[in-house]
């Protein structure tokens, strides 16, 4: 199959929202990007910065490590995107200046916006908000110890600590080790807020919760299932990969109920002549389910396996358990069911399934678009099932792959940063601390919020992260950390949650060294499976006061338990901490030596070439997945309509724009969407017509925990009956639903209604 060739459906280009609109993901501007980048002030620092030995900032997907700044775990070049270009530039920004914070009281601070915030600068001294004061001020390091050491001498129950996956493992290694041995496991992260469901449901399938496809074997894939992920934005990298499977003659099914540019065809600078002007073709087959409805698309592929003879009996037979009732589900459940849910037609679910069904090696991988639903756990499932019934898990060139967000989030629950701490690691962390692990469960991250909320915790330590900021219903979240005595934030860079995030007593905001600055070596590792050695570096601040997350740790860790019941003060020495990661965390043997070896490697036991899992049995445990119930509410859920309002109820999606990172925003509009600012909503033309609307009007989107003014509608290719809006703004809207398997909120299906009146139309109206 040629590059250009699609063989399936829905592949007419998108109407471009606005003129002017990219028809090619990537492509020129991404070199602009580059470009501009290259040629600021700040250029030959960026590129000393990129070919320095450490992991990319971004995503998890992301390159450096000990091949060199631009090169992946195989060693091949060009494999940096701009997406990296914009987390470094953003490190490498001028300290924020010391008056700033003397001259701006919390009112100002709070009016700024994701993007203004991130530009004020790096921090470079220790700052304390006092309870009463107005102002943020600089602490010395004695003062900042002190503060925490007395605020960690609290009920251990009442001590928590959220954390992102921007540091080390050394440093999450420290933090959790530090809260099981004061008998805490409080250890919301991240990764409860974004792939938990994958992890739970990837666990209770296959005994492992992270992808099993290292990137030697997706090369060898000649299909691709991606779902839910909107990788042209997120994990450009990937496209690379995608663009050499469709050159190589195979297939990309996508599914997404937003019609992405990118990934109908995406320019990547990798390749510059045959890619980067047209753009090469990504997805072969491209189908626009309703939000929320994976699991009656992939009963319905099932479904059609079935009917085509096509379902490997054999091997499920032999290497799995739970298979006859979940293939009596597909053969019951009627197609009707299947297409009213999901709203795609019966032949096609036919044409992915037989997409599927001749393909030698299928790659399934999904983003937050599967997991960010009430029933994000039995969306993985329903992947997992599909990937077994049709034999494609347990060889080279095939399996499950969760595609991880930030640089290190899967890192930190190696680490042991997790509420649900595996059987191995807990029992190798009770021999190394000589006594039992508290038993009493901890705080995930909502969990988290609500504790806090109903003034059950005294004490927050957050290694990095916006905890504010990613959690829906803002105003709940900014309630329930006021409730908390002391909250201590480590950052390189301040973000709204340091001026929203507030504690009742002290608000302590702590600069640190970012990854290529830390002067010590550190370890991350990828989204699939590989643990990259970052050297030592230096910043380019000057007069700052930083420190290093491994370093405030472990002193902390010494103030509070001494030599008991280990010397916690030799903690300092990161080597140290590797050799006890090495001891401690299953797979992770060879990290112990790898300060000598230098030798980056594979986590063990994760890798499935051969059908054998890690489960008691070596057999995958399969289970049933109910098709979801999707009705939206009636206006009336929101108080209902005036008589001269025009409205509509739609199942909104928040998403990530192109020019940001988690919920840091480095560019306000997203070109490729044709949504020039972030207060815009991304609507299907033909539910404009439905309710009166027009492009450009602005309405007021009314969700169940608030509402935003002002909101512009930009009419672009999504769903009919979805529509989409900007993380982390629409969090202010959002009531907290979650996947109750996992704790997941369900940020991809949130009911909204979409209402203005005659004098809130656009400058036409």
């Amino acid at each position: 199959m040629g590059d250009d060739a699609a063989d399936g459906s829905r592949l007419s280009g998108p109407s471009p929202a606005e003129p002017g609109t990219p028809t090619v993901g990537g492509g020129w501007p991404v070199i602009d990007g580059w470009a501009k980048a290259s040629l600021s002030l700040q250029g030959p620092l960026l590129w000393r910065t990129l070919l320095h030995k450490s992991a990319c900032l971004s995503c998890a997907w992301g390159t450096g490590g000990q091949n060199g700044g631009f090169s992946d775990e195989l060693g091949e070049p060009l494999q940096r995107c701009l997406k990296s270009v914009e987390a470094i530039s953003a490190e490498l920004q001028a300290a924020v200046p010391e008056r700033l914070f003397g001259q701006r009281n919390l009112s100002q601070l709070q009016e700024l916006s994701s993007l203004e915030a991130d530009r004020l600068g790096r921090l470079s001294q220790p700052l304390i908000l006092r309870q009463g004061r107005s102002h943020y001020e600089r602490i010395g390091w004695d003062d900042v110890f002190e503060l925490t050491e007395a605020a960690f001498r609290v009920p251990p129950e009442r001590l928590a600590s959220y954390s992102s996956g921007r540091s080390s493992n050394e440093a999450a290694y420290l933090l959790q080790l530090l809260l099981r041995a004061l008998g805490s496991n409080n250890l919301a992260d991240c990764s409860d807020l974004c792939h938990a469901p994958s992890t739970v449901g990837l666990n209770e399938v296959f005994g492992s919760g992270t992808s099993m496809v290292s990137l030697e074997s997706f090369k060898q894939a000649d299909c691709v299932v991606l779902v839910g992920s909107n990788a042209p934005a997120n994990h450009p990298r990937l496209m690379n990969e995608l663009i050499q499977l469709r050159q190589r003659g195979g297939t990309v099914i996508v599914i997404n109920p937003v019609l992405e540019v990118g990934l109908l065809k995406f320019g990547s600078p990798a390749f510059p002549i045959r890619s980067l002007l047209k753009g090469s073709s990504i997805a072969s087959i491209f189908l626009q389910p309703v939000p929320g409805s994976d699991t009656a698309v992939f009963v319905g592929i099932q479904k059609a396996l079935l009917e085509a003879n096509q379902i490997r009996r054999d091997f499920l037979a032999a290497h799995a358990e739970g298979w006859e009732a979940v293939l009596e589900q597909a053969r019951a459940t009627p197609w009707e069911a299947i297409t009213a849910c999901c709203g795609l037609s019966r032949e096609e679910l036919a044409h992915a399934a037989a997409a599927i069904g001749r393909a030698k090696g299928v790659v399934f991988a999904w983003a937050m678009g599967i997991t960010h639903h009430a029933n994000g756990t039995t969306n993985v499932h329903a992947i997992a099932n599909t990937a077994l019934l049709s034999g494609n898990v347990g060889k080279p060139g095939a399996g499950t792959m969760p595609i991880r967000g930030h640089s290190n989030v899967q890192g930190f629950g190696s680490m042991g940063v997790t509420v649900k701490l595996r059987t191995e690691l807990r029992q190798a962390l009770e021999e190394l601390l000589g006594r039992p692990l508290s038993p009493v469960p901890g705080y995930d991250t909502r969990a988290l919020i609500e504790a806090a909320d109903a003034g059950a915790v005294d004490t927050l330590l957050c290694l990095g992260g916006n905890l504010w900021g990613a959690n829906p219903d803002s105003a709940e979240a900014k309630r329930a950390l006021s409730r908390i005595d002391t909250v201590v934030y480590l950052a390189t860079k301040p973000n709204q949650g340091h001026f929203h995030g507030l504690a009742a007593r002290n608000t302590l905001v702590l600069p640190v060294f970012n990854r290529f600055e830390t002067p010590h070596r550190t370890t991350t590792e990828s989204g699939n499976n590989f643990v990259r050695l970052n050297e030592p570096g230096s910043t380019h601040l000057k007069g700052a006061d930083l420190i290093s997350e491994v370093a405030f740790l472990a002193e902390l860790a010494r103030r509070l338990l001494g030599t008991d019941p280990i010397d916690w003060g030799r903690l300092q020495d990161a080597a140290y901490v590797r050799e006890l990661i090495g001891r401690t965390v299953p797979g992770y043997g060879p990290i112990a030596q790898i300060d000598a070896s230098r030798q980056e490697f594979s986590v063990e036991g994760r890798l499935f070439n051969e059908p054998t899992f890690a489960t008691p049995s070596g057999r995958a445990r399969m289970e049933i997945t109910p098709l979801p119930a999707l009705e939206l509410p009636k206006p009336e859920h929101f108080g209902g309509l005036a008589p001269d309002e025009a409205g509509v109820v739609l199942a909104l999606i928040t998403a990530r724009s192109y020019g940001q990172h988690n919920t840091v925003v480095y560019k306000q509009g997203d070109q490729y969407r044709g949504m020039p600012h972030r207060n815009t909503i991304l609507m299907n033309r033909a539910d404009l017509a439905r309710a009166g609307f027009r492009a450009h009007q602005r309405v007021t989107v009314q969700g169940e925990a608030g509402a935003l003014e002002n909101v512009e509608i930009i009419p672009g290719e999504i769903r009919s009956g979805a529509a989409l809006m900007f993380y982390p703004e629409a969090n202010a809207i959002i009531r907290a639903v979650i996947d109750s398997r996992s704790g997941t909120p369900a940020f991809k299906r949130v009911p909204v209604l979409v209402r203005a009146h005659q004098d809130r139309l656009g400058p036409d109206g």
